[in-house]
């Protein structure tokens, strides 16, 4: 459940098991987050527009904030992205929902090690996964629905990651991999099609629940 700092003209929110680490936090506005600061946010240290920008920036959605001073909230952006990220894991910005949760922003587990399924929670550093964030295209480009429209991604038992909804996959570099409606994704981390699943959770006898 996310923490939440409370400030004169913004608050910030902190979830700490969908954290990855990105550090934009700090490297962006050390004076309003510092790990080394008890509290470690300080919602009054920068501008609210400041603190709004670099929230929109982090990842993983473990940030969030929420206006006071009339300004409008976070929206998302017209096209639903995953980006798939070198060793880590598949970053998603959009009109989400995930495991029937209203978001803008997740990274999502590919290396099937995560204690927090469907969200990254950095295991994959432990585990040492490694898997390209180049991969190859799919071949398949066709054109999404309305854009804006709600992305929808739940979980199968012991199995893939379903994304239904218009989508536009990329690599880390923004090359176009894959643009549809509907997607299957390796959450097991042994499909040899990353980020796509291929059906190797099943010999790899791989157990999550599903949503």
């Amino acid at each position: 459940m996310a923490k939440t700092y409370s400030g004169e003209k913004i608050d910030i929110g902190f979830d700490m098991k969908r954290c990855i680490h990105a550090r934009n936090c700090f490297l962006k506005l050390p004076q309003v987050f510092d790990p080394e600061r008890r509290p470690w946010v300080d919602p009054d240290a920068a501008s609210a527009d400041e603190i709004a920008a670099m929230v929109r920036t982090c990842p993983s959605g473990a940030l969030s904030y929420t206006r006071k001073d009339g300004v409008a909230e976070e929206a998302a952006p017209g096209i639903n992205r995953l980006s798939v990220l070198e060793n880590g894991p598949n970053a998603l910005h959009g009109n989400l929902v995930v495991d029937g949760e209203a978001m803008t922003r997740a990274t999502l587990c590919r290396c099937g090690k995560t204690k927090n399924p469907p969200f990254c929670d950095y295991s994959h550093v432990d585990a040492g996964f490694a898997a390209t964030g180049e991969p190859e295209p799919s071949g398949k480009d066709a054109p999404g629905d309305d854009a804006g429209e709600e992305l929808h991604i739940t979980g199968f038992e012991n199995g893939p990651l379903e994304a239904r909804g218009a989508l536009e996959i990329t690599s880390g570099t923004g090359n176009r991999l894959h643009r549809g409606t509907r997607a299957f994704l390796c959450r097991c981390g042994q499909s040899k099609n990353k980020p796509f699943c291929d059906g190797s959770h099943k010999a790899a006898d791989f157990e999550v629940p599903g949503s």
